[in-house]
């Protein structure tokens, strides 16, 4: 009875967190504050549910919901609210929220009406160690972080073609401006880019250690050094070359579009990986 009650407030949830995406498509095309201020408060409430979710299910399995495909992408989508409310409110970026949550109810949908939840049939609990937990959280973390980084260039290139076309008007006035939506961006990826690197170094550690003659050339392990590559070249291309602007905004989006595909389709072509 009790897991049933759970299931309808999680699909109450769902519902409350597409009310506050669609009051902040809302405000995006009205400029209406009430409907932003209402949204806002209403995905607060979900990170309550979300986070009460989240301690329910370690306080009833034991464990940290990241070892499967299923329970990684509900904590994407906690790390996304959770990432998104407190930059709203330290930097003020109106449509932060807005697009960032439009990935984040992506996400929690796909969670909640999967037909099947993934779950892992190489990994026992005997391989569950402590290395793993860490080497997961961090490669989410910095995923979250690289999210972020897309949604700001995002708004860069909105921005750019807002300026360029001198479309004025309060959607332009809304966005923050260039210099400081590529800084945020930037920010991002410097903060994304070592926690990535520090979860391959510790994933590889912990299957040396415990996955004996697992293969090397596995799809998730060059997916993800890729990936790691692909941001290197973002910093370096900011750092070294001075480069800013567009250029540097399409290249992190198509970055992006790379975390996606190597979180969602990389991982079920491993012979090892399960998300």
């Amino acid at each position: 009875m009790l897991d049933f009650h759970m299931t309808r407030l999680h699909e109450l949830t769902v519902v409350i967190y597409a009310l506050s995406v669609l009051l902040y498509f809302f405000d995006f095309l009205h400029h209406n504050r009430k409907a932003n201020r209402i949204a806002f408060w209403l995905l607060a409430f979900v990170w309550v549910l979300q986070t009460f979710f989240l301690s329910y299910y370690m306080i009833k399995t034991g464990k940290f919901p990241v070892l499967t495909i299923f329970e990684g992408l509900y904590f994407y989508a906690w790390v996304l609210v959770t990432l998104s409310l407190g930059i709203n409110r330290l930097l003020k970026v109106d449509f932060i929220v807005f697009f960032t949550n439009i990935l984040g109810f992506i996400v929690i949908v796909i969670h909640t009406f999967a037909p099947f939840q993934y779950a892992s049939h190489v990994i026992g609990k005997q391989l569950v160690s402590e290395l793993l937990l860490i080497h997961i959280t961090m490669a989410i973390l910095s995923y979250g972080a690289f999210s972020l980084s897309f949604v700001f260039s995002l708004l860069y290139l909105i921005q750019y073609d807002l300026l360029k076309r001198k479309k004025w008007g309060t959607r332009l006035l809304r966005l923050a401006d260039l210099s400081k939506l590529e800084r945020t961006s930037y920010i991002l990826v410097v903060i994304g880019v070592p926690m990535l690197m520090l979860s391959l170094i510790l994933g590889l550690q912990w299957a040396f250690l415990k996955v004996p003659g697992m293969p090397w050339y596995d799809m998730k392990i060059i997916g993800s050094f890729i990936l790691l590559a692909a941001y290197s070249i973002f910093l370096y291309l900011r750092i070294a070359k001075n480069l800013v602007g567009r250029q540097l905004a399409l290249w992190n989006t198509a970055s992006f579009l790379f975390v996606l595909i190597n979180f969602f389709f990389f991982g079920q072509l491993s012979s090892f990986h399960f998300w």
